[in-house]
């Protein structure tokens, strides 16, 4: 089966969720891969969504975190206060699981506005939300985004959530908790942090991507990892599955198609 770039980033993402994972999902992109690994390997992978819902099994993907398919579907739910109190402060969050419009060097996310003057953007984006506490608390922060020089930039318009900040051990000694951006997943490849400066390094490119083509859609001077991997391609079921939810998400929101 031929797949789309969404699809292959979306796949990838979802086969690092592993059964049993406690997981904070924002919505998109990170809602569809978090959701495929439920339906596929992950049966019992507790996704936790900011509204307060825990365990949410939706049957299509919600249009934001306030939407009824989540808590008609969770095993529980409880307050905002509590959710992030002892569930994401607590250190009860395995994985936080965000998407975002611009990323840095250093895994550092905006999610706010694009740029150069807050009183008056060229684009106001959904804004920060619960993003800055899930990726200082969890333990562990994912980033799933499309590639490109506007998405991939040298310095931020704002930044809305730190990931390892100016690089090295400035996370930690900024008291920030967990570890941080552990991966990246995009529709090219998936780039972890170097394990001493800290910065994006490109691991794993998906079939048919050149390393040419990320170094072009990426605003800094990419780092490489000397011994890339390439992804598995999607296989018949895991696209089947996803393209099985994202046409009753359509059918459920009166849309002909899911963008996402």
């Amino acid at each position: 089966m031929t797949y789309t770039p969404s699809e292959v980033m979306t796949v990838e993402a979802a086969r690092r969720l592993k059964d049993g994972t406690v997981c904070f999902v924002g919505i998109g992109l990170p809602s569809a891969a978090a959701n495929l690994a439920r339906l596929t390997h992950a049966p019992d992978v507790v996704l936790i969504y900011e509204s307060g819902t825990i365990g949410a099994k939706p049957d299509v993907l919600p249009l934001s975190i306030g939407d009824g398919e989540l808590a008609e579907h969770a095993d529980t739910v409880v307050s905002v206060p509590e959710i992030f109190r002892y569930w994401l402060q607590g250190g009860r969050v395995d994985v936080g699981f965000l998407g975002a419009a611009q990323i840095d060097r250093f895994g550092n996310i905006n999610s706010t506005m694009i740029g150069t003057d807050y009183a008056k953007p060229k684009v106001r984006l959904p804004g920060a939300g619960g993003a800055p506490e899930i990726a200082s608390n969890a333990k562990q922060t994912w980033i799933i985004i499309r590639q490109s020089t506007r998405t991939f930039v040298p310095k931020l318009d704002f930044l809305t959530s730190i990931g390892h900040l100016e690089g090295g051990d400035s996370r930690a000694k900024s008291g920030a908790r967990g570890a941080g951006p552990t991966a990246v997943i995009t529709d090219l490849g998936v780039l972890e942090p170097d394990p001493v400066t800290r910065e994006l390094t490109l691991v794993a490119m998906h079939p048919g991507i050149t390393i040419e083509r990320v170094r072009a859609a990426t605003g800094w001077p990419l780092r490489v990892a000397p011994a890339l991997a390439t992804t598995n391609a999607p296989t018949e079921s895991e696209l089947r599955t996803l393209r099985d939810l994202h046409e009753r998400t359509a059918r459920a929101h009166g849309t002909a198609t899911v963008s996402e």
